[in-house]
């Protein structure tokens, strides 16, 4: 069913995450895909062929399209801020991948930009609307685990120098495992415990110079230009308390790994890398016995990347407010910029900013039904 009054996309980056995007996209009938845009404008006209989309070229040119009405940029994070200042100045409601920028200044004034222009910013990640992390929120507000106390959050892989084909850009400012990987993690603590307050945190480097190991550039060697190891202290709003790892130097991957202890029972996340998976909770047991597992019934559709630019082009139609805001991603920002610089300082530093609260994605929320 194709919706009545469906709202135009354009798509800014044609790279490796333009696939998942374009993939659900190209699904949901309340959005319509109107063009792609790349500095490769082959690349833009591959991906755009490849997903029925019917027009490709620039940048310039997805800013210049009449009908778009949200643009979505999945360009590298040492440019997100100036595309999305660009999309803005055109007119356009921001959709952006994580991080929102790689400063706060330049985040803030992203934001006040929109504000003047009376346009929305959504940021990644949109994984908070699937139904692993809705499910796990709503477990938590009704007091399934007690009162939430601590979280452990462990992503640690050898780092994606292994896979992907220009990883330059994931080891350079705004990057690294803490800026790559912790809004996956930090966006779902957050949504959990309410703002991060203070952060203390160290950091490593464990080599200096790293080489592709893929595709045509395998064997280049490129500079590293951030911790590739950070494990990083948080204090909540309420005074819950939080550990992380986040890195890039481990042969032993475990990733995905999310538990939050409460009073009551301890409750284990699928990786908010993703969109769904088993929420459980195990309460206390007898010494030496093996923790028994509750399964928590799930909520929701499961979708994938693309759900943040539905969700507000929804909003946009209704008129109401979208989940994943650029306030949510301002203060995911400046909690990573303040744990660098605990890294960095080697001190407690306070976070200044506030998170907007999470409100519940409706149950019966459909990303394939039309609403509009």
């Amino acid at each position: 069913m194709t919706a009545r009054n469906p709202v135009g996309v354009g798509v800014i980056g044609a790279g490796n995450i333009s696939d998942q995007y374009l993939t659900n996209l190209t699904r949901f009938p309340d959005v319509h895909v109107l063009v792609v845009g790349d500095l490769d404008t082959a690349r833009a006209e591959s991906q755009a062929r490849k997903y029925g989309v019917q027009e490709w070229g620039t940048a310039a040119d997805v800013l210049a399209h009449p009908d778009a009405e949200i643009v979505v940029n999945l360009t590298v994070p040492a440019v997100h801020a100036e595309v999305s200042s660009a999309i803005l100045a055109a007119g356009k409601h921001v959709w952006s991948e994580k991080p929102i920028a790689v400063d706060r200044a330049d985040a803030r004034a992203l934001l006040d930009q929109a504000a003047a222009a009376g346009l929305r910013i959504g940021v990644a990640p949109d994984t908070i609307l699937g139904p692993g992390l809705q499910t796990a929120l709503r477990a938590v507000a009704r007091g399934d685990i007690g009162t939430p106390l601590s979280a452990q959050t462990v992503m640690q892989y050898a780092g994606p120098d292994l896979w992907h084909p220009a990883p330059e850009f994931l080891f350079a400012k705004g990057a690294g495992p803490l800026f790559d990987m912790g809004p996956y993690y930090l966006t779902a603590l957050v949504c959990l415990f309410g703002s991060v307050t203070r952060v203390a945190a160290l950091g490593s480097t464990a080599r200096a110079v790293r080489t592709v190991r893929s595709g045509e550039r395998a064997g280049t060697d490129f500079e590293v230009a951030v911790p590739t190891h950070v494990s990083a202290l948080a204090q909540f709003e309420g005074g819950g308390v939080g550990q992380s790892v986040f890195s890039f130097d481990s042969p032993l991957t475990r990733t995905g790994f999310v538990e939050i202890t409460g009073t009551e029972g301890t409750l284990v996340l699928p990786d908010p890398n993703a969109f769904a998976g088993q929420v459980r909770i195990t309460r206390v047991q007898q010494r030496g016995r093996d923790p028994e597992w509750e399964t928590v019934t799930p909520v929701g559709i499961e979708a994938g990347r693309g759900l943040g630019v539905l969700d507000m082009a929804r909003a946009i139609r209704g008129g109401g407010p979208h989940i994943a805001t650029g306030d949510l991603g301002y203060h995911v920002l400046d909690t990573m910029t303040s744990i660098d610089e605990a890294v960095a300082s080697g001190e407690t530093v306070r976070v200044a900013s506030a998170a907007p609260g999470t409100p519940l994605v409706p149950e019966d929320w459909d990303p394939f039904g039309v609403t509009a």
